[in-house]
């Protein structure tokens, strides 16, 4: 079977779990259960990659120092895109570059997801308006003005409305696990979340 590959956008000051929980998700998921799966990907229904605007290495928040894996004049198109968040993402709400990348990218792509304060940039390129979404609780506001259109909804985990956005960092891992069950099942699922020790809070999503 094709694996459906997961680009993940980086930048400086990205959230570190923001975009490490959704790429330990999808790259440790198996369709054959078991521990031993893990050695291989022979039976992996993602590659999963990071995606930022040059190959020099970024600055995540806590200094944490990152090599993406692809610029965006050779990364491959990404089935799945991720936009996390981070306080970087304010300078890049100005930066018309990295906004038509992420235009063009979810054009390309056939699920678009993002975590925390990626729902920003979302908006600020019009890609949810009229859209149900959420962000992190400090940034709702911020989403609702970007953009009044969208029906920015509060307390919840994440919002599937064609784009599946999620709340503050952890919640990335939530999303990443709705999709993994949208895509292959309850049950892949469930055993990906057992392998990683991690209870999805399925609930407070909409």
């Amino acid at each position: 079977m094709p694996r459906q590959s997961v680009g993940i956008f980086i930048f400086d000051d990205v959230e570190v779990l923001d975009f490490a929980g959704p790429f330990e998700v999808f790259s440790r998921v198996r369709l054959v259960p078991g521990s031993d799966s893990r050695r291989t990907d022979d039976s992996a229904p993602f590659q999963v990659f990071t995606v930022a605007r040059t190959k020099a290495p970024i600055t995540a928040i806590g200094g944490l120092t990152v090599t993406p894996a692809y610029a965006w004049d050779d990364a491959p198109p990404a089935d799945l895109l991720v936009v996390p968040g981070g306080f970087g993402t304010r300078a890049l709400l100005h930066d018309s570059a990295t906004l038509a990348w992420i235009q063009a990218a979810a054009a390309r792509a056939s699920l678009v997801t993002s975590v925390c304060t990626g729902a920003l940039l979302y908006a600020q390129t019009g890609l949810l308006r009229g859209r149900r979404a959420t962000t992190h609780w400090a940034a709702l506001d911020l989403l609702a003005s970007l953009d009044p259109t969208i029906d920015v909804r509060r307390d919840v985990r994440y919002v599937s409305d064609t784009i599946v956005t999620s709340a503050g960092v952890s919640a990335g891992l939530d999303m990443s696990f709705a999709v993994v069950e949208q895509l292959h099942g309850a049950a892949v699922a469930r055993e990906t979340a057992q392998y990683i020790d991690y209870v999805p809070q399925y609930q407070n999503a909409v």
